[in-house]
């Protein structure tokens, strides 16, 4: 796949079968991120803070992922997120699952406070 010109045109590429839960993810992130911008970042739609990549997701044929941008904030939530860690910074869903909404809310509130304190030790 192209990289995508933006958030929407990404969307609007996905079959209606990826389309809905990625977009239940995109509004779990934006919920718990609202200063948090959308865009894309590393080729993929997510959100940017300071205008830097803060998280980003992507559909996949057979699942779609999350990805915290941050390996300390995927060890930290690993217990809870179990299997669906599929890498150092990956956490994979299956489409035919319901998204685990609390659990991304908690691994993005943990991604907001390491660019709290990222900020903090700048000024």
């Amino acid at each position: 796949m192209e990289k995508p010109k933006s958030v929407g045109a990404y969307f609007e590429s996905l079959p209606d079968e990826q389309r809905k839960p990625l977009q239940k993810l995109r509004e779990t992130i934006a919920a718990a991120a609202p200063e948090a911008d959308e865009g894309i970042t590393y080729s993929m739609p997510g959100f940017l803070l300071d205008g830097h990549g803060f998280v980003a997701y992507a559909a996949f044929k057979d699942h779609y992922s999350f990805f915290p941008m941050s390996s300390d904030a995927v060890e930290q939530h690993r217990d809870e997120l179990g299997s669906r860690v599929t890498g150092k910074g990956t956490i994979s869903f299956e489409y035919d699952r319901p998204l685990p909404t609390a659990l991304v809310k908690k691994v993005v509130r943990t991604r907001l406070a390491e660019a709290a304190a990222r900020r903090a030790k700048r000024n």
